[in-house]
């Protein structure tokens, strides 16, 4: 079985009454399955550094990390991808290798599977991990946190995010989303 665990635990301001000035970073999340070692949304931090004491803590350095997962195309989920140099990167358009592209396999391991999950932005993909707690998708924003609004202000298409939640919450125990600790889907 795969493991999910969140190194950091996401935030964001974005639905806060008079908040001046948005403050966010995405959770971000290791997956272990075999010989894979996997970030999901390396994020935008104040101190980079703390990342690498997350993986210390695990005994990990940014050269053990095989793959680069992003859930989307917004910076604050990516920024960092630079600091994992000897990582693939999957992203909606393929698995980059240096500076080769080849296409992703919905079925990624035994244990991972990859869909598209577009509504929040065109380019999502939601990673469903199979753990010995049960099935754990990491989903970028398609959930930004826990009971948050149900309209996205920053959705680019309401009507096919819907369906990826939808989609998600049926296929999964638990959800990381993108900006907020894990929680357990009602089913």
């Amino acid at each position: 079985m795969a493991e999910a665990k969140i190194l950091m635990r996401g935030y964001t301001s974005a639905e806060e009454k008079g908040v001046d000035e948005e403050r966010t970073c995405p959770t971000i999340t290791l997956v272990r399955d075999g010989g894979a070692t996997i970030i999901v949304d390396p994020g935008v931090l104040r101190n980079p550094d703390d990342l690498r004491e997350k993986l210390r803590e695990d005994g990990l350095t940014t050269d053990d990390i095989d793959f680069v997962f992003l859930t989307h195309s917004h910076l604050d989920h990516y920024r960092n991808t630079g600091m994992f140099s000897k990582a693939k990167v999957i992203e909606y358009f393929g698995v980059w290798d240096g500076n080769k592209c080849d296409d992703w396999q919905e079925q990624f391991s035994e244990d991972i599977k990859i869909i598209k999950t577009p509504g929040h932005d065109s380019s999502s993909l939601t990673l469903l991990v199979e753990t010995a707690k049960g099935v754990v998708a990491i989903c970028g924003d398609v959930f930004w946190k826990e009971n948050y609004p149900e309209n996205d202000p920053y959705a680019s298409d309401p009507v096919k995010l819907a369906e990826s939640r939808k989609k998600v919450l049926e296929s999964a125990d638990f959800v990381i989303p993108g900006h907020g600790s894990m929680f357990k889907t009602k089913k």
